[in-house]
């Protein structure tokens, strides 16, 4: 069975919002889009780079190193240099608290 870590407070995370956790040792990044949330691996496949810290442009993250986009929903790598997809991960909202599964 996965294991889900709560990682914050749903009032933490305004819609437009994000976050940066750590989950079982992994840098997590949580987005609000629209008040629905997702959890990717904080980590560009190109180089590393901390999403986190770039650019949200609607469903999308820009890595602030290189310019990578990535579709924070799916994963997916839009553009290069990247051209591997993010981690996304399983996400569950139990009495207002944000649970998110890196297994």
């Amino acid at each position: 069975m996965a294991d889900f870590f709560k990682v914050a407070a749903l009032g933490e995370i305004p819609p437009g919002g994000r976050k940066l956790v750590e989950v079982d040792f992994l840098p997590v990044a949580i987005f609000n889009i629209d008040g629905e949330i997702f959890a990717v691996e904080d980590v560009c496949t190109h180089d590393g780079g901390p999403l986190v810290e770039g650019e949200a442009e609607g469903e999308e993250i820009v890595c602030p190193r290189h310019g990578a986009r990535f579709n924070i929903k799916t994963g997916e790598a839009l553009c290069m240099p990247a051209f591997e997809p993010i981690e996304c991960y399983p996400v569950k909202i139990e009495n207002n608290e944000i649970f998110v599964c890196v297994d």
